[in-house]
């Protein structure tokens, strides 16, 4: 019966999500038209909205963020070394049931550590259990690798409860209840009995649900070898190189490259520990990956490699920029936006009780035109802050809703599977009818999580 409604999920996405660049548009034409039918602002305020210093080009930071995740990552896994440790990983598979399991145990706890980081080893883990492990559906080995992303937000890198913890943030949101001292420590968010509850429960049940999902050979598909095959390493003559080949290979400038990194690496890690920004992760993967490709031509040739993955992060991004600035716009005479308008409907049916399981929904609905934690933070926190406040329900679990509900819905909206795409060389609709299976079991958990506590 489960296998069934699986295959059922997986068929009806692969029939029906389109690319996941024409995904975008469709949300972008649906958030104009919510903006301009709930909101009283016409076409044109939209537009601007779209298009304006908070629409367009307002993720360019971010994307280039997300450019050097997957760039630096893939650069990084193109070393010798680091192939190794993947694929002595990978041999301990030997079966589907085992390389499903190990990839989403992987993962998860990945994800949960660093989001960044996650992202990225899991597909490039996938990918060579992929080669190691036959009979093992490629589809399901990449969603599985993707799917542990649905705990990053109530991980050590969620930057909702990383951000609470600092003085003023809470201020920003609600001036009128917060002041600038007012803090909500990550005791309190992240480690609170009722985070590491639906933590430890999707992260220790997702290789089960993952498993449950395995098709039977009838519907098994396997990877095709092209999509696996890798550039054959340069044979060089070190007797032919020129001045310039000479000092690209010089480990003289290698060392001093590398002194640089590691020096603030180490800074860095005694000032803020386990603590790590994007920007950080992806420092950590440039000059690991120096490295471990032993020199600099070797590590230029692999960035170069790379980078022609990036084109979907290049294309989409800004559009998804350009529903957010919708989504926040809001009308100047009575200051309603479209993710006002869904935030206040859902807080309008809301008790004490039923407060946070209500946030967490609303917050993924949100997220599917809001797909980034803090644009979430920024529009609903406002919102939803004070509506807690108002009802007696701890700041804490409010916070933690809006970061599980932007967690949540990203297992079915393609903007923060693209780079295990790019990597895996796949479609969204190749793997979202999985991720639906995802979204079904971590929904209900963290919604029992919220009741529970």
């Amino acid at each position: 019966m489960f296998k069934k409604f699986t295959n059922g999920c997986v068929y009806v996405m692969n029939k029906y999500l389109p690319d996941a660049f024409i995904f975008a548009i469709v949300l972008t034409i649906i958030t104009f038209i919510g903006g301009v039918t709930l909101t009283g602002q016409s076409p044109f305020q939209m537009i601007l909205h779209w298009a304006g210093p908070k629409g367009f080009f307002g993720l360019l930071s971010f994307t280039m963020q997300m450019v050097l995740v997957l760039v630096l990552g893939s650069a990084m896994a193109q070393a010798k070394v680091f192939k190794n440790l993947l694929k002595k990983i990978a041999k301990a598979a030997k079966t589907p049931v085992r390389g499903i399991m190990i990839t989403a145990f992987v993962s998860v706890v990945a994800c949960w550590i660093n989001w960044g980081f996650g992202l990225v080893i899991g597909a490039l883990l996938a990918r060579e259990i992929a080669k190691e492990v036959k009979g093992i559906d490629y589809r399901l080995l990449i969603a599985t690798a993707y799917s542990g992303f649905v705990v990053w937000h109530g991980g050590i890198s969620g930057s909702i409860p990383l951000q609470v913890a600092n003085p003023g943030a809470l201020e920003k949101v609600a001036p009128t209840i917060f002041d600038g001292t007012f803090t909500i420590a990550t005791s309190n968010t992240i480690f609170s009995p009722m985070n590491l509850f639906i933590s430890g429960i999707i992260i220790f049940g997702l290789p089960f649900v993952c498993k449950a999902m395995i098709p039977d050979k009838e519907h098994t598909v396997e990877v095709d070898p092209a999509l696996l095959v890798e550039k054959e390493a340069r044979s060089e003559d070190a007797s032919k190189f020129s001045p310039a080949d000479k000092m690209e290979r010089s480990k003289i400038l290698w060392i001093i490259t590398l002194a640089f990194g590691f020096v603030y690496i180490v800074y860095n890690f005694t000032q803020v520990g386990l603590n790590l920004s994007l920007d950080f992760v992806n420092f950590i993967f440039l000059f690991v990956g120096v490295l471990l490709h032993g020199n600099l031509r070797n590590y230029i040739d692999a960035v170069n490699e790379a980078a022609a993955s990036a084109a979907g992060i290049i294309l989409q991004f800004p559009f998804y920029a350009g529903i957010m600035g919708m989504m926040v716009g809001a009308n100047p005479e009575t200051g309603i936006s479209l993710a006002g308008v869904i935030s206040n409907g859902f807080v309008s049916i809301s008790n004490n009780v039923t407060f946070p399981l209500f946030s967490f929904l609303s917050a993924g609905i949100v997220n599917f035109f809001v797909p980034s934690g803090g644009g979430q933070w920024a529009v609903q926190a406002p919102i939803m802050m004070p509506a807690g406040h108002a009802l007696g329900v701890d700041p804490a679990k409010t916070a933690m809703a809006i970061a599980w509900g932007d967690a949540w819905t990203n297992m079915v909206q393609p903007f923060w599977a693209l780079p295990a795409l790019s990597i895996a060389g796949l479609n969204a609709k190749d793997v979202m009818g999985y991720c639906v299976i995802t979204l079904l079991f971590s929904g209900i958990i963290i919604s029992a999580g919220f009741l529970i506590f």
